[in-house]
């Protein structure tokens, strides 16, 4: 089975399905904290419910996203598919920054760093004008900090986690 198939995106859909129907069953099985006159509506499991109910969202697209391709259909043109440094870099990257970043420096600063060397690593083309490629830098430095920061926000103030 090829990454790109139809049959592995098929199988990734029941997966992602799986998953999703899992993380519902498992937020609405959650300990509630009307124990503590906490208001029903702010239960812990509310986010896993939501969150797996979004995933069975997208695994259905996905599934449906299939519909009518089988495996023994091919495309002349070459596919650009990733390549084991990539991925390699992705887990290290990660690594590093849930284990040596976080908790080490303010967590909206290693948010956005992360975000910067992520995005910039799968979009920096080595060819190319030096004006589109600086252009393309400081776009993925604004993302990388307006995210950051609405992560940040988002943890603070609509979720109530302090954040390290």
């Amino acid at each position: 089975m090829q990454p790109e198939s139809p049959t592995a995106d098929r199988v990734t859909a029941a997966v992602l399905l799986l998953l999703g129907g899992a993380m519902c069953w498992g937020g609405f099985v959650m300990d509630r904290l009307e124990i503590r006159q906490i208001h029903p509506a702010s239960i812990p499991g509310l986010l896993p419910i939501f969150l797996g109910f979004f995933l069975m969202i997208c695994a259905i697209f996905l599934a449906l996203g299939t519909r009518g391709k089988t495996s023994s259909e091919t495309d002349d043109t070459p596919k650009e598919t990733g390549n084991w440094s990539d991925f390699a870099f992705a887990a290290v990257w990660s690594c590093l920054f849930a284990v040596g970043m976080v908790s080490r420096i303010p967590f909206v600063v290693a948010s956005a760093i992360y975000i910067l060397v992520f995005t910039g690593w799968y979009l920096w083309k080595p060819s190319g004008e030096d004006g589109k490629r600086l252009r393309m830098m400081l776009l993925v430095t604004l993302y990388a900090v307006l995210v950051a920061i609405g992560i940040s926000v988002l943890f603070r103030y609509g979720f109530l986690v302090r954040l390290p």
